[in-house]
């Protein structure tokens, strides 16, 4: 007679070994909600408050008081958006050429290329308010290059191109390129050492020209790097303070203030808090949208 066995118990399954992931990841999800999720929500909560330190008895709910404010009210804030969007465009379309261009430079086999790419990255190592007591000096009228110039009869002995109303954008445009067009050099320069030489080696082959491996070879390679690099620095670009703060203080008159720059002067001179979150909350809006429509207008890591 077979003696049929019992089927083996049924065992639940380990409720510790399917959490473990998330146990994992809960630090990671702490830290978010402390430093990005909290202080965002904080900011709109203030925006939606009168809130100055030095007007204690004003303080309490606005609604959307602030936002009618700085849109019918404020003929800085319209100024220093204006500033902000064309600080940003000259910026990073400038950087952009020519850190493309110091990255195909440096992308070359030459003597000597090892110091020359460590001479172009440099710049970017800089803090920038070291970068703007740098320029200070170089701009000095009485010791500077401005001197140097005068010299040469191409300036007026005196001339301070960051107190002239005339010359001080393109003077600060200056300083920034310096310190900026590292960035898009090493992350080009990055993605240049990528490139199979095999396919420059077969375009070469059928007669194409330089140019054309340039525009059918290189710049499609580069396509996400380039949409990537000039989507961050407009973000930072548009976020500048410490270089234009240290460099003119946002003068003469408000033309060289950036919306961040003007944020924190009401926070750090007027303490109007309630006031300067409104303005950082547009600024975000602002940012958001941009970032969004870039991304897909660009077909960002799209098969080309």
């Amino acid at each position: 007679m077979a003696v049929v066995s019992a089927p083996p118990p049924r065992t639940r399954p380990r409720r510790a070994g399917t959490l473990t992931p998330y146990w994992l990841i809960a630090p990671s999800v702490v830290a978010m909600l402390g430093f990005l999720v909290y202080p965002m929500l904080s900011v709109l909560y203030y925006s939606l408050q009168h809130y100055n330190v030095t007007q204690p008895w004003d303080n309490g709910f606005a609604g959307l008081e602030n936002f009618r404010r700085l849109l019918f009210e404020d003929p800085i804030f319209w100024q220093s958006l204006g500033f902000s969007v064309k600080w940003v465009a000259v910026e990073v379309v400038l950087q952009f050429l020519l850190g493309l261009a110091l990255a195909l430079i440096v992308n070359e086999s030459f003597i000597g290329r090892a110091i020359s790419r460590a001479l172009v990255f440099s710049p970017w190592a800089v803090s920038g308010v070291l970068t703007t007591a740098i320029w200070v000096l170089l701009y000095n009228p009485f010791t500077g290059m401005s001197r140097y110039l005068a010299d040469l009869g191409l300036m007026e002995y005196g001339a301070a191109p960051l107190a002239n109303p005339d010359t001080v954008f393109w003077a600060a445009v200056v300083a920034e390129l310096w310190r900026g067009v590292p960035f898009f050099a090493i992350l080009l320069l990055a993605d240049l050492q990528s490139v199979s030489k095999e396919l420059y080696e077969a375009a070469s082959v059928d007669g194409a020209s330089r140019i054309r491996r340039f525009f059918h070879i290189t710049l499609p390679h580069l396509r996400d790097a380039i949409i990537l690099s000039t989507l961050l620095r407009c973000v930072w670009e548009f976020n500048n303070v410490d270089l234009l703060y240290t460099l003119t203080g946002g003068g003469p008159a408000h033309q060289t203030t950036t919306l961040p720059l003007y944020v924190a002067a009401l926070a750090a001179q007027s303490h109007d808090f309630g006031y300067a979150t409104a303005l950082t909350t547009v600024a975000f809006l602002i940012l958001t949208f941009f970032s969004i429509a870039y991304l897909r207008l660009s077909k960002f890591g799209a098969k080309s």
